[in-house]
């Protein structure tokens, strides 16, 4: 489940913090709004957690498997 605050890691190495969830008003999709790169940007939820596996793009930097990537909070 997602969480106001949490943080994700972005394929090309940036990390991403959530502000909040949204609801499109036209098609009621979830909508993340999230701060990247002190930007304000939303993105569906499908897209957001997209499943595609991207390790093989030339401008992943990471190397890692999908396009965002929780970072685990510190006990």
């Amino acid at each position: 489940m997602i969480k106001i605050g949490q943080k994700y890691k972005h394929f090309k190495g940036d990390v991403v913090e959530i502000l909040n969830v949204a609801t499109h008003s036209e098609t009621l999709e979830n909508m993340i709004v999230y701060e990247h790169n002190n930007k304000v940007w939303v993105r569906p939820e499908s897209m957001f957690f997209s499943k595609e596996d991207i390790s093989t793009r030339k401008d992943n930097v990471t190397h890692q498997k999908y396009r965002f990537e929780l970072i685990e909070e510190e006990k």
